[in-house]
């Protein structure tokens, strides 16, 4: 559940951004449907890659974790 809970806030920021899948992806260092699947919550992300999109995305990790509503 947590998987797809962070999945739908990284997607809404990204969209927020006017960032593609693939831009966000190449900035992890990901092909694009490894990023997808992030946002689908099918794939975890590493702790690394977590703290890449929380820079990316100018959000906290408590808030893509669900700790904050921030």
């Amino acid at each position: 559940m947590l998987k797809e809970s962070v999945g739908k806030k990284l997607k809404e920021r990204r969209e927020q951004l006017h960032l593609t899948q693939r831009e966000v992806a190449a900035a992890l260092g990901v092909a694009q449907p490894v990023y997808q699947r992030f946002e689908k919550g099918i794939y975890e992300c590493s702790y690394e890659q977590l703290a890449q999109l929380c820079k990316l995305f100018d959000i906290s990790s408590d808030y893509l974790l669900g700790i904050t509503q921030y």
